[in-house]
């Protein structure tokens, strides 16, 4: 059987009576306007930089995985920095989760996860345990690609890379009635020129800081707002620590009471409530499973669109002792 979800889009039916949320999907780019000007295209012989770097790259360098800031983090493993030729090839992971591992809402962070839960990640990928629910959603299916072709050593080196690490904050979450009019490419939602304004709506709409620096540059240091509706940070707060009155069930009890995580169960505090909320859904869905799923799978049952809204807009506001 099959269900039209909110956006019209013909999809399998999931155990979930509502769709993905196209608000963190972002799976439909965004057609340029008619008339709309084109993209001026880059002189590919200029050494471009960032603010605060002293390093120059051309734009094909920045394309292929540029390193703004090597101060900001240990001296990255090959398998980070480069990846591994092939055939078949592996992608550096600084490309898609950036040096620092913070990477972007169309992708995960990795930066601070825990060594053995980096690592059974990567193995619910190769085994077919964590995929998308929605299969446009194509840079997951690139990563399951990937996970196939890592040997155990590529991973846990890659994995204690990260996990060195701790976690700092680049998200900011604001509450408004109106967001900035978007537009979507690359999984990523990119504020339109000028100041046009629509309605908020029950969704979080997560931009770059500055969108130049985000794309092209895949600047490390230029972080991200999340748009979110009045009062879903206050009504997060009643659902992520008592549970909404049976509603669903207190997060820190897994996470830790300050969401920053335990053990092996990876901290959530300050992260992309882009990424997250996929991950919510995913689960819900039934296409991701693996150790730990089925522990929430009991939190999510129950949860909505605006239930999501709502945690995740109180989860990716708290900032990290160790601050931004």
């Amino acid at each position: 059987m099959a269900s039209l979800t909110l956006g019209g889009v013909l999809r399998a039916q999931t155990p979930v009576s509502w769709g993905p949320p196209e608000w963190a999907y972002n799976t439909t780019p965004t057609p340029r306007a008619p008339g709309a000007k084109p993209e001026p295209e880059p002189d590919h012989a200029q050494l471009l930089t960032v603010p605060g770097s002293s390093q120059k790259f051309t734009i094909e360098q920045i394309e292929t995985g540029a390193d703004w800031f090597p101060e900001d983090h240990p001296t990255m493993p090959e398998i980070v920095a480069k990846g591994r030729p092939g055939p078949p090839a592996v992608r550096a992971c600084a490309f898609c989760h950036m040096p620092n591992g913070k990477g972007r809402p169309s992708n995960g962070s990795v930066r601070g996860l825990p060594v053995e839960y980096f690592m059974q990640q990567i193995e619910d990928f190769k085994n077919g345990l964590r995929k998308p629910a929605d299969p446009k959603k194509n840079n997951v299916n690139q990563m399951i690609a990937f996970a196939k072709t890592l040997t155990p050593e590529d991973t846990r080196i890659a994995a204690e890379y990260y996990a060195s690490m701790p976690w700092t904050n680049w998200i900011r979450v604001v509450e408004t009635d109106r967001v900035p009019k978007t537009r979507v490419e690359g999984f990523i939602h990119y504020r339109l020129e000028g100041n046009e304004t629509e309605p908020m709506g029950m969704r979080i709409i997560e931009v770059p800081e500055d969108n130049y620096q985000t794309e092209p540059m895949r600047n490390p240091r230029s972080g991200f707002i999340a748009y979110a509706p009045p009062g879903s940070i206050k009504r997060g707060e009643e659902l992520v620590n008592n549970g909404g009155n049976g509603k669903t069930i207190a997060c820190g009890i897994c996470h830790g009471a300050d969401l920053l995580g335990v053990a092996n169960i990876p901290g959530i505090a300050g992260r992309s409530p882009t990424f997250l909320a996929r991950q919510m859904y995913d689960m819900q869905a039934g296409t991701r499973n693996g150790p730990g799923v089925a522990l929430m799978k009991k939190v999510l049952e129950k949860l909505t669109n605006d239930d999501y809204v709502a945690i995740l807009a109180y989860v990716s506001s708290r900032v990290p002792p160790s601050g931004r």
